[in-house]
């Protein structure tokens, strides 16, 4: 029942994406309002019947109808309940319908948004989404069917979904994170569809489009980090960032997504960039499909790859589709998107602003080089090339911190165009606070040289962002005679955006000081250790007491005991483990972390012999990692209050139209 109704959903979106895909480019290209909305009803269908094959699906799950055959793929009666729902996930036929569920979701929430508003518009865009929709449609129906009927096995053959992914909580938050990402770009890139098309970019409909990017940029922001958060958490490697070509898949889009946002605000506000935004969503769109490649094909050798088959050369087609109708609309209609502004001067925001665009796209050519150029050796001269973390952090490094300086320089300088003297008078008290600080750091023994220039220009964006959250404040302070808390409700009421832009900035600036001084001050120690031995390292002392074995519903574990010493000071204890899942030979590892504001202790069980007699450690001290996070949760707030709608307010009579209360980040 649950396979036939299953496909029967699957069938009826299928159907519908199709039909309004084609519908809606006819009354894109017609202005058609009857075909619009027929266009509206299929793509209203064809959402609810993703939404209802995933329901099914869970049912399924919960229910362990093993008659289904993703079921009996990944479903188990020994796996905790939360297991067996995010098992949905856990492998390639459930992962693209779970992909279905999540583009429905948007769908939905972009018809909602756009009635009876651009209808000039909605058409092409619906119908492109809806075109991306039909071959995901057709991956569910056919080469990735999930509800196939099959004969169900004994239950002692159903050892639940890949281990890794049942080792961590992260993982029930970590792949949906990341797919809200991937997915919701299918929106802005049907919106820059549309554009070219109709070779117009209004301000009304940029604004749009940079609302529905950050909607996803904010996921992909938030599923980036809790990768490197489960990476941390479960690989037992000490980092949390191997530039793996999976990590690299979920960075690239991040990169052109970013490097789009900041040029729509250019576009806004200076009528600068409109080609260039509209080609960088197309490019975003590309990376998230190539991402997808990436992790479904099996073509790459990771840890992220859970889900391999034969699916890889079906997406490469689609990929290539999609680059070649990108080219051809670009070299057919880029001419209709001319810019209606000029650069006024070296000197300004606008400059600052394209050269940030020009790094964001330096630094994913280097992860996409790095990350393509040995599956391409391989495939065309059948050449084993390796390019690991040396490669990026060479190249990627300088980039990133340049990026990072010009997250002070560029919301410093006016628009337009400024003098040498102005720009001196406003960069030189955040530029001299910087300084001095990053001389006091050296003087308390930070030595390394990119730590130290990172430290610099972190500082420095940070507090350029922090007055620029200031000065609204006190321009309406003096304008309006207003308290303090009165005059910052009032600056963040009317200038969300810039605020949202600004936190995303202070957040940036410390993860990357917690990125700089955790992977160059790491310290490593490793021993085998026989009860009460200690291992020394840094300030800690790591003492074995004993081990024990234990049963979970699905797993066996075994985890070894430390007593945490520092200085000679017991400060607690810490019990790392190998987990073992019936069907996985080796066991998997759950490191167990100590962590402080200043550094955390991390200790990884390697192995535990005979008896539990003895253990076998690998430890590590890893600074300022515990700021990361924190600096990623900022970032992610400052993206929500970014993509927040705006209420309209009226414009006073004598006030300025550039007011200092106002405007991007």
């Amino acid at each position: 029942m649950n396979s036939l109704l299953g496909h029967g959903l699957i069938l009826l979106a299928l159907s519908s994406a199709t039909i309004g895909s084609i519908l809606g480019f006819a009354a894109g290209r017609s202005g058609s309002k009857q075909g619009l909305q027929w266009t509206r009803r299929l793509a209203g269908t064809f959402a609810i019947s993703l939404i209802a094959a995933n329901v099914v699906m869970e049912y399924a799950l919960l229910t362990h109808d093993f008659t289904v055959k993703y079921v009996d793929q990944v479903g188990s009666t020994a796996s905790p309940t939360y297991i067996t729902i995010v098992s949905l996930w856990s492998s390639l036929e459930g992962s693209i319908l779970f992909w279905g569920f999540i583009l429905g979701v948007y769908l939905l929430g972009f018809l909602v948004s756009t009635r009876g508003k651009h209808e000039e518009m909605t058409g092409y865009t619906l119908a492109t989404v809806l075109a991306v929709g039909t071959f995901f449609a057709f991956l569910i129906a056919g080469p990735a069917d999930p509800f196939g009927a099959v004969q169900p096995r004994p239950d002692s053959m159903h050892t639940g979904p890949n281990p890794l992914l049942q080792n961590h909580w992260l993982m029930i938050i970590h792949p949906p994170a990341l797919y809200l990402g991937y997915v919701g770009m299918t929106i802005p890139f049907g919106m820059g569809i549309a554009a070219l098309l109709r070779g117009h970019l209004g301000p009304s409909w940029m604004g749009a489009t940079r609302r529905w990017m950050l909607i996803p940029f904010g996921f992909l922001t938030a599923g980036v980090v809790l990768g490197g958060w489960w990476a941390y958490e479960v690989l037992g490697w000490g980092g949390y960032w191997a530039w793996d070509p999976v990590e690299n898949a979920s960075f690239l889009p991040w990169l052109t997504a970013a490097a789009f946002l900041h040029a729509a605000m250019l576009e806004e506000r200076r009528g600068l960039l409109k080609a260039w935004t509209v080609v960088l969503l197309l490019i975003t769109f590309s990376l998230t499909i190539l991402g997808t490649f990436m992790t479904r094909s099996g073509v790459f050798n990771s840890v992220h790859s859970f889900t391999q088959s034969a699916i890889g050369p079906t997406f490469l087609v689609f990929l290539a589709v999609i680059l070649v109708i990108s080219v051809l609309l670009v070299g057919l209609r880029m001419h209709l998107l001319v810019d209606e502004g000029e650069l006024g001067s070296p000197l300004s925001r606008d400059a600052a602003f394209i050269v940030n665009n020009l790094l964001f796209a330096g630094f994913t050519f280097v992860v996409l080089v790095g990350t393509v150029f040995p599956l391409l050796a391989e495939a065309i001269k059948d050449v084993k090339l390796s390019v690991g973390a040396p490669f990026f952090n060479q190249l990627s490094v300088p980039i990133g911190v340049f990026i990072v300086f010009l997250m002070g320089v560029g919301p410093s300088l006016p628009w337009g165009r400024a003098t040498s003297g102005e720009v001196f008078r406003l960069l030189r008290l955040p530029l001299g606070i910087s300084a001095v600080l990053t001389l006091v750091a050296a003087a308390l023994g930070m030595h390394r040289f990119w730590p130290l220039v990172t430290l610099f220009v972190a500082l420095f964006a940070a507090i350029v962002a922090l007055r620029d959250m200031v000065t609204p404040v006190q321009a309406l302070m003096r304008r309006r005679s207003l308290s303090i808390p009165a005059a910052a409700v009032l600056a963040f009421q009317r200038g969300h955006r810039r605020y949202g832009g600004q936190i995303v900035h202070l957040g940036v600036a410390l993860a990357v000081v917690s990125i700089a001084i955790s992977s160059s001050y790491q310290t490593i120690g490793e021993a085998s250790l026989k009860q009460g031995e200690v291992l020394t390292i840094n300030e800690y002392q790591l003492r074995f007491e004993d081990s024990r074995n234990f049963r979970e519903p699905h797993r066996d574990v075994l985890e070894a005991r430390f007593t945490v010493l520092k200085d000679g000071q017991e400060i607690g204890s810490l019990g790392p483990r190998l987990n073992r899942y019936s069907g996985q030979m080796n066991p998997i590892g759950t490191p167990a972390v100590l962590s402080t504001a200043k550094e955390d202790l991390y200790l990884s069980l390697m192995s535990v012999g005979k008896g539990g007699a003895s253990a076998g450690l690998r430890a590590f001290v890893n600074p300022m990692v515990s700021w990361l996070w924190v600096g990623s949760t900022i970032m992610v707030i400052g993206i929500i209050i970014a993509a927040w709608p705006a209420r309209r307010r009226r414009v006073e009579p004598g006030e300025a139209q550039d007011d200092p209360t106002e405007g991007g980040e």
